[in-house]
């Protein structure tokens, strides 16, 4: 795993607003979007793969376009980036009412993903741990999924997460309204790492990969069959 990459504070252009939000007004802000992801629900019934991968990924790949949203401390307390983040993900056991918490390497090719990732669903869906692979990563990011309940709102309240900047996603249940599919997403940010604009941008930029995923979902690997 490669080291984060240390932020140079002389040259950086939220120098300042990273020193306001980590140190004199420490605070993080939830977002919760309505997704249109018709095309996508349209795409996965032409496909065999599993939604809930597929929105991990979506997920994963434009937070890994951002160097806001792969941000973290360095032992010194300095903002650093990571190459690449890797999304950790909830598989839900229904027997006992719990979950696990599971992680795949991002991979920027939907099928490789899909094809590590599915098996972890498969083989932890009765885990008992909750880290049933050991402690995820340092360098992964959270996503959670409530296929239960739509949603408008979810906010985390995180008691002393103040050296927390990843981000965190919370997805809910597909809901129909006047003829098109829309997927709750809420992610929480540190302040510190990401403004209202980057976050804004990420929710649209997640929006049109969706609308592109006939593209990415049905699209067949080298080697797999017709």
């Amino acid at each position: 795993m490669d080291a984060p990459a240390p932020i140079d504070l002389s040259t950086w252009p939220r120098a300042q607003h990273f020193a306001h939000y980590r140190d004199r007004v420490p605070c993080t802000y939830s977002m919760t979007v309505e997704v249109d992801v018709t095309e996508f629900t349209a795409a996965l019934r032409r496909s065999p793969r599993k939604s809930y991968i597929a929105q991990v990924w979506a997920l994963a790949t434009v937070v890994n376009r951002h160097e806001e949203f792969r941000m973290c401390l360095t032992g010194s307390g300095d903002p650093a980036v990571w190459p690449v983040v890797h999304p950790a993900f909830t598989v839900f056991n229904p027997e006992r009412e719990t979950f696990a918490c599971v992680w795949a390497p991002y991979d920027p090719d939907f099928g490789a993903f899909h094809d590590t990732a599915a098996p972890l669903l498969a083989e932890h869906g009765r885990a008992t741990d909750f880290f049933p692979q050991g402690p995820p990563p340092p360098n992964a990011f959270d996503v959670s999924s409530l296929p239960w309940a739509s949603f408008t709102g979810f906010n985390l309240n995180i008691g002393g997460g103040w050296d927390h900047l990843a981000p965190i996603f919370t997805l809910g249940r597909y809901t129909e309204r006047e003829g098109r599919t829309l997927l709750p997403v809420s992610v929480q940010i540190h302040h510190a790492a990401a403004d209202g604009f980057h976050t804004a941008r990420l929710v649209n930029e997640l929006e049109e990969l969706m609308a592109e995923s006939s593209a990415w979902l049905t699209a067949r690997r080298e080697g797999e069959g017709a």
